[in-house]
């Protein structure tokens, strides 16, 4: 497929403005007509970039006078986010796909597909002959075409269609010209950078992506600016390899484009937010200027996820990595060192194809010397497309497997005495909201990023209050955002309870 974003048809500003006035009239006339505005739906699969780019697609549908809908059931418009790094996504989304045709009436709810599976031809084709229901597929972040899918789709009426193929447009202009409707208003995620230039041998991001493209440093700080005004605490900077922000720019002449060290310190300096944190962080580019921002500004997070991936170098040689274990233990005890109480997490990959036992042991040997406070850990999943695909043995699933299992009851452990190293210790939490789980407990994260789960109510919420053992609370209302003080209880591998301190 061809990625050369000069070949695509483009939506500029201005027609964008006007395809979304021409849906904005449509669903002003069904509100008059029904008594009820339209509805969205959006399901989003895969990384906070493309958390990202559906907080961008919800504030598209509120400018046309769209609200969000509970499910799918009751939407008119359902559009899906798709992931394709993992196949486990992949099987995810058509799934939930397949679940629309039931309740798919006189051609609503229209359908729209985007994201990162609509750049492999395999995955268009397999929606053109299998799901027709589709109405429209959009690129990988492209939403500035999504109010023109649906004037084209609106314009064909209820009758049968076939569906329409735009990964070949995109938009002009920068995410600070798009309304956003941020999930959590605490916390803005903000994208610095787009796409990926490392091509990983069992990646296949490059492909979707395409190469890396910086946004405006003036850009990124007006978007960080504007949001901590509106109440965000916590800014995430994304990108697929944030270390190599700007490098684009200085290849492109412009000598004195900031680092990503200087993004990450100036966005730090803005009055009134708690944390940026950032993801996520390639070992190769891992600069000593990054290093010094972290060991010096505050506000950074004390937190860095750094993938190992492996921890053998003939596997790193093999998965196009471009270094070796003994550098990235170096870049671990100077994180270590820069800060007291850094926490590192990583991602790790096992039975990449010809992992030997010996390979493995090796990954487990780096992993005893940097303890991992935690760890994404991954059977390998090869991806159509990537050079690793044709090197993957399928009669090595059993061998992998135990591996596997082996390398998460190590890192479990680490992770749980990490955590334990914090019982007794008072910690301040940024407050996201009620648990999955257990509507009368809270949950949010401390600056190093850990999961802190304690009993509370949140300001509007009905939900009777639980004490744990022992305790009694004040029945205080805790809002989305509020940094509290929590007395850390009990350690889990993958989280800590306690108590808040009032």
């Amino acid at each position: 497929m061809n990625n050369d974003l000069y070949d695509k048809r483009t939506i500029t500003e201005s027609g964008f403005d006007e395809q979304k006035s021409t849906v904005k009239e449509w669903s002003d006339s069904l509100a008059r007509e029904t008594g009820r505005a339209p509805s969205y739906f959006v399901r989003t699969f895969g990384c906070q970039q493309n958390d990202r780019d559906s907080e961008l697609a919800a504030g598209i549908f509120e400018e046309m006078g769209f609200h969000p809908a509970v499910s799918p059931d009751v939407a008119d418009v359902v559009l899906f986010n798709t992931c394709s790094v993992r196949a486990n996504a992949d099987n995810r989304f058509y799934g939930h796909l397949g679940n629309l045709k039931p309740i798919r009436k006189g051609g609503r709810p229209i359908i729209g597909v985007f994201g990162c599976m609509m750049e492999q031809e395999v995955h268009v084709d397999t929606i053109k002959q299998k799901f027709p229901y589709v109405d429209f597929i959009l690129g990988a972040g492209d939403v500035r075409v999504l109010p023109y899918a649906l004037v084209e789709t609106l314009s064909d009426g209820t009758g049968k269609r076939k569906t329409l193929d735009l990964t070949t447009w995109h938009g002009l202009g920068d995410d600070t010209s798009l309304p956003v409707l941020r999930a959590d208003p605490h916390r803005a995620l903000v994208t610095i950078m787009t796409g990926c230039n490392n091509f990983c041998s069992y990646c296949i991001v490059p492909y979707t992506r395409g190469r890396e493209i910086s946004r405006a440093y003036e850009k990124i700080l007006d978007e960080a600016r504007r949001a901590v005004e509106l109440g965000a605490k916590e800014i995430m900077l994304l990108g697929q390899n944030v270390n190599s922000y700007g490098n684009d720019l200085r290849k492109r002449g412009e000598v004195d484009a900031p680092t990503f060290a200087e993004l990450l310190r100036d966005i730090s300096h803005l009055d009134g937010l708690w944390v940026v944190r950032y993801m996520t962080s390639h070992p190769k580019d891992l600069s000593d200027e990054l290093i010094a921002v972290i060991s010096r500004e505050p506000r950074v997070e004390s937190h860095i996820h750094l993938p190992l991936q492996s921890g053998s170098d003939a596997i790193l040689r093999r998965m196009n990595r471009r270094y070796d274990a003994a550098h990235y233990l170096d870049l671990v005890r100077k994180l270590r060192s820069c800060r007291n109480g850094i926490t590192i997490t990583t991602d790790l990959i096992v039975g990449f194809p010809s992992e030997t036992e010996e390979d493995f042991q090796q990954t487990l040997h780096v992993m005893e010397e940097a303890r991992f406070d935690a760890a994404f850990t991954f059977l390998y999943s090869p991806r159509v497309g990537t050079p690793a695909a044709d090197w993957f043995d399928e009669s090595q699933h059993e061998v992998v497997r135990e591996r596997f299992m082996r390398l998460v009851e190590y890192q479990n452990e680490c992770s749980l005495a990490s955590n334990k190293a914090l019982e007794g210790q008072v910690l301040d939490v940024l407050v996201d909201g009620k648990s999955r789980r257990d509507e009368t407990i809270l949950s949010g994260r401390t600056h190093d990023d850990r999961l802190v789960n304690f009993a509370g109510v949140l300001s509007g919420s009905s939900a009777c209050q639980k004490s744990w053992p022992n305790e009694v609370f004040d029945s205080a209302r805790i809002d989305r955002g509020d940094i509290v003080r929590v007395l850390i209880e009990r350690a889990n591998v993958n989280s800590l309870d306690g108590i808040q301190i009032l």
